[in-house]
């Protein structure tokens, strides 16, 4: 059974700093790209970082400088280090799990939330 679990979500202060995890099973992690998304009310799933099997990373705009992505293959785990969190980044995070530029799993997603 396909499993994709993120945690470390949470309410944080604007500039504050928060560590998402994506702890998967069933899956050879180490095939995939992996990536986190997220999406605020009213607006549509956007990606904000995504890392492939050989390391190569890909963030957002809006991301780049404060957001770090990072994965640990050996506990099919990635993760995103968010820092200098503003109030638009609020939103429910997902963890996607990709074949090249097809999507083939997701996560349930965590809610992170910017606010003081």
């Amino acid at each position: 059974q396909v499993q994709l679990v993120e945690s470390g979500g949470g309410l944080v202060q604007p500039g504050g700093s928060l560590r998402l995890s994506c702890a998967t099973s069933g899956i050879a992690f180490s095939s995939y790209t992996m990536g986190w998304y997220r999406q605020a009310p009213g607006k549509q799933r956007e990606l904000v970082a995504q890392m492939t099997q050989g390391g190569s990373t890909n963030y957002a705009d809006s991301v780049k400088g404060r957001f770090t992505i990072s994965r640990d293959n050996a506990k099919n785990t990635v993760y995103l280090q968010m820092n200098s969190l503003k109030a638009e980044d609020t939103a429910v995070y997902y963890c996607n799990a990709a074949l090249g530029s097809i999507t083939v799993y997701w996560g349930q997603g965590t809610q992170v939330t910017v606010s003081s």
